[in-house]
């Protein structure tokens, strides 16, 4: 995997943690739920 994917991948993993705490801090499970989705894919991304 190239950089410009490694790092697509890093920022879209801190995206999904963002998502998550806002969801977190608001009660919304909808955005938390997003959130973790995020991050799950940024990981796969980060894996191939």
């Amino acid at each position: 995997m190239g950089l410009n994917n490694k790092i697509k991948a890093a920022f879209k993993k801190l995206q999904g943690q963002a998502q998550e705490a806002v969801g977190e801090i608001t009660g919304d499970n909808k955005q938390k739920i997003q959130g973790k989705k995020k991050q799950v894919e940024a990981s796969v991304q980060q894996s191939v």
